[in-house]
């Protein structure tokens, strides 16, 4: 596979979906409340996709484990994606209870998308070491930020009773093609496959635990970090600049963790790292979070909190799984961060109800968590070198 051509490959497909991802997750609940239901249901309807990708991540991710393609998930989970965006507004227009049947069997379609490029990125880099998943990577958060910042311009030249689930059809289509047309990226591996179940290692567990455990960790800031801000006086204008600083500080360590030494780029150090910054940036949040001057750093954080640990675990997942299980281990990790990161909203939600910094407070012993679950996780690598050094020694 050439380098530049199986990297850009790749890089599209990041950026078809992310900028799908970018639409969808700020303008879903714009367009539900536009539909004039109560906001109840509207956030009954916005927890349905993550209890969804918590049950269906893992087991539609196996299946590459027994011979699908990961393009395979990628082209069907694009065009149901694309149908059921386009039935929304009808669905809605007959029912509440038909939309959210639309919604789950969208979010079944969309859970495995994601960690099906992951996969196959990472599948990529172990072939042919010129690749850097970081790189790569990179354009599915400038697609990310792009959709945010001109997504509301495109939406408000379509009426709003369809304008999201019309503009979400087009770009799942989209995602479709390029799918299609990623023949080449996308081969299942020629390995043989083993005979019998294969386990993933502890390390990995504790690996993944603490990848999940410090994402879930950002869960005040997701839900409550914009009115926050807002409610002490900042602005709508300086509230979506903290915005765009945490994402570009995320594009900035996509674009040049290749520089760091490899020893700064293992899957514990980059875990250790992002789990740190969480907790630096928790206990901030917690003190000095409706301040607009220490905020500027704190979200500055989010390369860390966010990119660091997203690449620490995708190096796990990479140097851990073997082979027979790659597939279950990406959906393991997608399932865990899901349930970790409801839980933790559930959590911040409660807490800010009572006082609005205990809930930036209470992330603070999750990055905790995080960091000892590296630590245990580093040192279950170590015992595992310690006892196949003792066996070649036998």
């Amino acid at each position: 596979m050439p380098v530049d051509s199986g990297a850009f490959r790749l890089s599209l497909l990041y950026a078809v979906i992310f900028v799908e991802i970018g639409i969808a997750m700020p303008f879903m609940p714009v367009w539900l409340n536009a539909l004039g239901l109560d906001a109840g249901l509207i956030g009954f309807l916005l927890a349905l996709p993550i209890a969804t990708r918590i049950v269906a991540a893992a087991p539609l991710l196996s299946l590459i484990d027994r011979g699908v393609g990961a393009r395979t998930l990628l082209l069907v989970g694009s065009l149901v994606l694309a149908a059921t965006y386009a039935a929304m507004p009808a669905g809605a227009a007959i029912g509440w209870p038909l939309l959210a049947a639309l919604i789950v069997v969208n979010a079944v379609a969309g859970a495995p998308l994601v960690p099906s490029i992951d996969y196959l990125t990472l599948a990529a880099v172990r072939r042919d070491a010129r690749l850097d998943y970081a790189r790569i990577r990179l354009s599915g958060s400038i697609a990310f930020l792009s959709a945010n910042l001109v997504g509301g311009a495109l939406l408000g030249a379509l009426p709003d009773a369809i304008a999201v689930p019309l503009l979400l059809t087009g770009l799942a289509l989209l995602a479709s093609l390029v799918a299609y047309a990623s023949r080449g990226v996308a081969a299942i591996p020629s390995t043989p496959r083993p005979a019998g179940p294969v386990r993933l290692p502890r390390m990995l567990w504790l690996s993944i635990a603490a990848a999940a455990v410090v994402q879930s960790s950002h869960a005040a800031i997701y839900a409550f970090g914009s009115i926050y801000w807002m409610t002490h006086g900042i602005s709508a204008g300086w509230v979506g600049l903290l915005w765009a600083i945490g994402v570009g500080s995320e594009i900035c360590l996509f674009a040049t963790v290749g520089q760091l030494p490899a020893r700064w780029r293992t899957p514990f150090r980059l875990l250790g790292l992002g789990a740190g910054a969480a907790l630096v940036r928790a206990i901030g949040m917690s003190f000095v979070g409706d301040q607009i001057g220490p905020m500027i750093p704190l979200q500055l954080l989010h390369g860390l909190t966010f990119g660091a640990t997203q690449l620490g675990a995708m190096a796990a997942v990479s140097a851990f799984a073997p082979e027979g299980a790659r597939g279950r281990a990406q959906g393991s990790l997608s399932a865990v961060n899901a349930l970790a990161a409801a839980s933790a909203t559930l959590m911040t939600g409660a807490a800010y109800r009572v006082e609005a910094p205990l809930a930036f407070a209470l992330m603070t012993p999750l990055a905790l968590i995080g960091l000892c679950l590296v630590g245990a996780a580093w040192r279950s690598a170590e015992a595992q070198a310690f006892a196949a050094r003792a066996s070649e020694t036998v």
